[in-house]
């Protein structure tokens, strides 16, 4: 229930250069601001005693963005994927805190925010990073808001900019069997790699976190439960996928499971020529000694089979386009694509691919030309 306020608990006054000042006192300390109009200050008095009322101390009003930036980032630390932490930390003392910080959370206002973004992008900043700096304030200051620090938060008033979206890139269906020829002909390490990145849409952390215990060689299928990432303080470590949709069964081919079989038995050979250095970790993509791929090797090695086949130079993520495109363009139902890809809706997939899938208006019109059109109506003619 909130507390009853006094009749003193709010002072205004006008200074001698012309501006007004407003005064609280709040356990037994004075909150001061400073105002062009009076009634910016006015306004000022009524918030923070709403603020009081609900449990504002004088504490957390001198609480600046730093101190409560960095304590934040350690709270929502273990929730996090190291990659993501250390993107938020690094966009936090880059950008943020250098322009921001030494305000108390609370005065920061939405302006202060918005000329943060002009700001970066008048200083040539990437439209993408200026919307993850946006993304970083946005959900710390929701967090603010949650522990009362905040009535509202400022950077809902803002305006960031929108990246525009990457031109996408991949292979046709000629490209992708001139890729699959070379890198047989080469006895590329990698072959089996990059025909199953194509025949199921995986993300790359996907395929190399991918175990043998994870393929069902009765059902066809293979299971995505786990994928490979970046460990903090080095090294790489197996996690579950960011999003429910991510776990989930992928049908496989013939092909796919005969190239696969096919490579199982290559991998036998490899760890009977490491003998006792091979690391078993029951993947099935690995180094010549059992280890997780390193993905920079694993990249340079996919460039310069790109360069040997005469084909355009894209990203190994853009051989995840390349499925969803040769699926949608091949009459695979949207709903398909969209599972098999591990997206959480197939709104997203229609969003991210909806202008590969093939038009079909004049197939349309002809269908609703026979359904509107009664048979005596064409006997007439």
């Amino acid at each position: 229930m909130a507390k009853k306020r006094g009749n003193n608990e709010g002072s205004i006054y006008k200074r001698s250069n012309g501006t007004w000042r407003g005064q609280i006192s709040l356990q037994g300390k004075r909150l001061t601001f400073t105002g062009k109009t009076k009634r910016e200050v006015q306004a000022w008095i009524h918030k923070t005693l709403d603020e009081i009322d609900n449990g504002l101390n004088f504490e957390s009003t001198k609480t600046t963005l730093t101190v409560f930036m960095k304590e934040w980032l350690v709270s929502i630390e273990p929730a996090l994927r190291y990659n993501t932490i250390q993107q938020y930390e690094q966009v936090t003392h880059q950008y943020i805190l250098p322009v921001l910080g030494n305000y108390p959370i609370r005065d920061i206002k939405p302006e202060q925010i918005q000329r943060l973004y002009n700001d970066m992008v008048n200083k040539g900043y990437g439209l993408r990073t200026v919307q993850i700096v946006h993304s970083v304030i946005h959900r710390a200051l929701v967090h603010g808001v949650r522990l009362g620090l905040l009535s509202r938060n400022p950077d809902d008033a803002t305006t960031p900019p929108k990246p525009s979206r990457k031109e996408m890139r991949f292979l046709d269906e000629n490209q992708v069997q001139q890729l699959m020829i070379v890198a047989k002909a080469q006895n590329d390490h990698f072959f089996t790699l990059y025909y199953l990145a194509i025949a199921t849409g995986m993300r790359q952390g996907e395929l190399l976190g991918l175990c043998w215990a994870d393929i069902d060689w009765e059902k066809c299928e293979l299971t995505i439960c786990r994928q490979l990432t970046k460990k903090k303080g080095g090294g790489f470590e197996l996690t579950t996928p960011k999003t429910k949709a991510g776990i989930r069964q992928i049908s496989l081919g013939s092909n796919a499971l005969e190239i696969l079989q096919e490579h199982r038995e290559a991998q036998q050979l490899d760890r009977q020529a490491a003998g006792v250095h091979w690391q078993d970790q029951g993947l099935v993509f690995t180094s010549s000694i059992g280890t997780p791929i390193d993905r920079s090797n694993m990249r340079w090695f996919f460039k310069a089979l790109l360069k040997d086949a005469g084909l355009p130079d894209i990203r190994f993520h853009d051989l995840r386009h390349t499925a969803a495109s040769l699926m949608l363009n091949n009459g695979i139902p949207l709903m398909i694509v969209s599972r098999r890809l591990g997206h959480a809706q197939p709104s997203i997939t229609l969003d991210v691919y909806g202008h590969l899938i093939p038009g079909k208006q004049q197939e349309a019109a002809s269908l609703m030309d026979d359904l509107l059109t009664p048979i005596q109506f064409k006997f007439d003619n």
